[in-house]
């Protein structure tokens, strides 16, 4: 009998004995702790190692809910909880008692040094500090954090019970427990998750029993983005940005918007043909444009960004600002923007990351290589998968997004129609996106949820395609474009003529609820 086996039939012989606790060696096999953890009813089973992955469970129906999980991550932070990943954001109907405001329901992974019981008090504190005090099981709080799995062990002791013994009958709980995987480079989480399972085929047939993604845009259960202190959900309709460039050489619009009382014009012609949100750019980023320097692009910047915002018409709408400089997305904000579009995903200031992360604002993440001088070098545009390698890099700027702490519900992607690609790849990107989408579940399930931007707006490859080389002139064809990219997946369009695509996103939207409820 191998060594490994006589451990084992030891540890199973002291499992036999009433209200035992067993600490398991390092090197013991993940096999046998799985063994352990599944067919013995213990107290605890304890590996010793310096760190351990956690998964806990956020929720929130008291006060401001999100303002709630955002103090309670960085207190968790701060008490040497690393937090490497986070699912999606959820609004969601009170379960149990239900005379009660909704919550707002996500988890994240991360690691820590803590043992489960020093965890579970550390977790105790916080609520406590936030305001949580002893009221009726289920019913209302401020933060409520629960230890959903700790490493590969099972706890069962008076104070303290891993996996959480309800997980599996709660959807808003294994909604954002399953963001938290990703479908390929997760195997050994998925397996060692789906053997505390209590459901037959493991953690995804339980949560596909209990209703799995036709749950989500239900009144019981919206995934959802915070911005503007509001929580949007962008599932029900496809949203428009309006591109409002306050700069002399932008490729269609340079120069057209710099007086005051043409720029008052235009914000006005958007919002009132449809537009939701209005990007506001100062600088260009068409190819070979001149680089200004933060403070360059921020006196151009300002004085049109304080007459937006001063606007009775910008009620209820939203500003997203286009830049890759972080010190430009700081005094934005300050101004008062609400989202921060970065076409180089934070490639292009390393600090732009742990900025937005501070500021808590939605984060738009565009696929690009090099900048704009050199995006559409030969070397740039060689691919030999497109979706596939524009994915992979556009999780891999989402993912140093994440570890800099901007969660991943508070991000948007977009792969960068334009950017980095020649014509034929432009089109392939068009037909590609549930592809993309695909490639980033497989590392990334909640980031392959964000919503997705396009911005094909009186690009080149248009004109290239149309005969059309004067930018003014690709409308037509733009909103064709914006059909393929809707009905393929996106949400969030770009786009100039906001009139025209406005009634190309009301017949996409049209066409995919017929095909989803038909």
């Amino acid at each position: 009998m191998r060594e490994s086996e006589l451990l084992e039939m030891s540890i199973f012989k002291k499992l036999m004995l009433p209200n035992c606790e067993v600490r398991v060696a390092k090197k013991t096999s993940k096999a046998t702790i799985f063994r352990l953890s599944r067919f013995f009813h213990v107290n605890s089973v304890e590996v010793h190692s310096e760190e351990q992955e956690v998964v806990v469970a956020l929720g929130s129906n008291v006060g401001d809910r999100l303002h709630n999980f955002d103090e309670a991550l960085q207190r968790m932070r701060k008490s040497g909880i690393h937090i490497t990943r986070h699912g999606c954001l959820y609004e969601t109907k009170p379960a149990y008692v239900t005379d009660q405001p909704h919550f707002l329901n996500s988890a994240i992974r991360g690691m820590t040094k803590h043992e489960p019981h020093k965890l579970l008090g550390i977790l105790k504190e916080i609520e406590r500090d936030m305001g949580r005090v002893n009221g009726i099981m289920y019913g209302p709080r401020p933060i409520d954090l629960d230890i959903l799995f700790y490493g590969n062990q099972r706890v069962n002791t008076d104070t303290l019970i891993i996996p959480h013994e309800r997980i599996w009958e709660r959807p808003f709980v294994m909604g954002p427990l399953i963001d938290l995987l990703g479908s390929d480079i997760d195997n050994d989480t998925i397996q060692s998750w789906d053997l505390f399972s209590a459901s037959p085929g493991g953690l995804f047939a339980a949560w596909k029993k209990l209703g799995g993604e036709s749950l989500i845009g239900k009144d019981g259960m919206k995934r959802v983005l915070p911005i503007a202190s509001k929580l949007w959900n962008w599932s029900p309709r496809t949203s428009i940005m309006g591109i409002l460039n306050v700069t002399p050489d932008s490729f269609s619009d340079g120069g057209r918007f710099l007086s005051e009382r043409s720029f008052i014009s235009q914000v006005r012609l958007l919002l009132s043909e449809g537009a939701d949100i209005i990007d506001l750019g100062a600088q260009s980023t068409r190819p070979m444009a001149t680089k200004l320097t933060p403070e360059q692009e921020l006196d151009r910047l300002m004085p049109f960004l304080e007459i937006m915002k001063n606007l009775p018409e910008m009620e209820g709408k939203l500003i997203s600002v286009d830049s890759f400089y972080s010190q430009v997305a700081a005094e934005s904000v300050s101004m008062g923007a609400h989202l921060i579009n970065d076409v180089s995903g934070g490639n292009l200031d390393s600090n732009m990351h742990n900025v937005v992360a501070a500021l808590k604002v939605p984060y738009i993440l565009m696929h690009m290589r090099g900048d704009p001088s050199t995006m559409q070098n030969q070397e740039n545009l060689k691919y030999d998968n497109i979706c596939a390698e524009v994915a992979s890099e556009l999780y891999t700027r989402a993912r140093n997004a994440e570890l800099s702490g901007i969660p991943a519900w508070r991000m948007i992607i977009d792969p960068g129609i334009g950017f980095s690609k020649d014509t034929g790849q432009n089109l392939d990107i068009l037909n590609g996106l549930p592809t993309i989408r695909s490639e980033i579940a497989r590392r990334s399930l909640s980031l392959s949820r964000a919503p997705m931007l396009i911005g094909p707006s009186r690009k080149r490859f248009l004109g290239e395609i149309c005969g059309r080389p004067e930018a003014s002139r690709r409308d037509s064809a733009t909103v064709a474009a914006v059909t393929a990219g809707i009905l393929n997946g996106a949400n969030i369009v770009r786009v100039h003529n906001v009139g025209d695509n406005c009634d190309a996103v009301k017949l996409c939207d049209a066409m995919l609820h017929r095909r989803k409820f038909s």
